[in-house]
């Protein structure tokens, strides 16, 4: 009997172990979330209001950008190539899913650099009713760096005419024909000087919010301490019942013995008496 109950335990505790193993790497994935999340939080109030350079100080063409960079404002002067708009298509704002309008700018010096102007809801067939139009001619616009979108989990690039699924850099390139496109980064609209009667509505800044990635760290470990409570609890009532079960006749058999002395020492007083 003892060498079952050795083996069931053990077999309680290694389901405790593994359950524990998996809990601890939850945990630290957590942890990881967490400070890549503060990294982001930094660098955001690093670099989101800190005054405009201009484009070539921060990215020279055909160079990635740097992620210490990264949500820098910085100065374009060129003309936009308002033939060749192009939208994102499922992008969450509004609570809608809506368009966010993307416009190359071509600069003196051949450079075309994609700028994001903002977001526009769907109307009543799906496509935006309107689109406000960018300035024409020469333009300064002040824009935000952000790095090439990935590709969607799908790997699926294609999307109607004139559309894109993301701001994969490489694919608006090639769905615009462009040779010239940095694909390096993109912009993000501040200003634009002249600035147009009407643009897309304005980009959210980015949240502050370090998200629950460091509570759901320590809940983790929470589960994990309590998976063996729970198995300790488990084994102690095992054994707790095995000793009641053992015990339970004789304690019976005793009580019963001393309810019949009991009885009898009554009978001779009463005959006394």
């Amino acid at each position: 009997m003892r060498r079952e109950w050795v083996l069931r335990w053990s077999g309680y505790v290694a389901v405790a172990i593994v359950f524990a193993i998996v809990c601890v790497w939850l945990s630290n994935w957590q942890f990881e979330r967490n400070e890549s999340r503060s990294v982001e939080l930094a660098l955001v109030a690093k670099n989101y209001d800190v005054d405009p350079v201009p484009l070539d100080d921060l990215l020279a063409p055909g160079e990635p950008l740097s992620e210490d960079h990264t949500w820098r404002p910085v100065r374009l002067v060129g003309e936009y190539n308002v033939d060749d708009q192009i939208l994102v298509r499922n992008r969450p704002h509004g609570g809608t899913s809506a368009f966010e309008v993307l416009v190359p700018l071509r600069m003196a010096d051949g450079r075309e650099f994609l700028v994001n102007r903002g977001w526009v809801a769907p109307g009543e067939s799906t496509m935006p009713d309107v689109i406000p139009t960018p300035p024409s001619g020469q333009v300064e616009v002040i824009v935000r760096l952000r790095p090439s979108e990935p590709l969607p989990p799908s790997g699926r690039t294609t999307a109607p005419p004139g559309q894109v699924p993301t701001i994969h850099l490489e694919t608006v390139a090639a769905v615009l024909g462009y040779d010239a496109l940095d694909t390096g980064a993109f912009g993000e609209l501040v200003s634009e000087s002249p600035a147009p009667d009407t643009r897309p509505a304005a980009l959210p800044a980015p949240t502050e919010d370090p998200g629950p990635h460091l509570s759901y760290a320590i809940q983790w470990i929470l589960f994990a301490l309590m998976g063996f409570i729970f198995i300790g609890y488990i084994i102690r009532t095992e054994i707790v019942k095995h000793r009641e079960d053992a015990a339970g006749a004789p304690v019976v058999e005793k009580r019963r013995r001393r309810d019949r002395d009991a009885d009898e020492e009554d009978e001779l007083l009463d005959a006394h008496v």
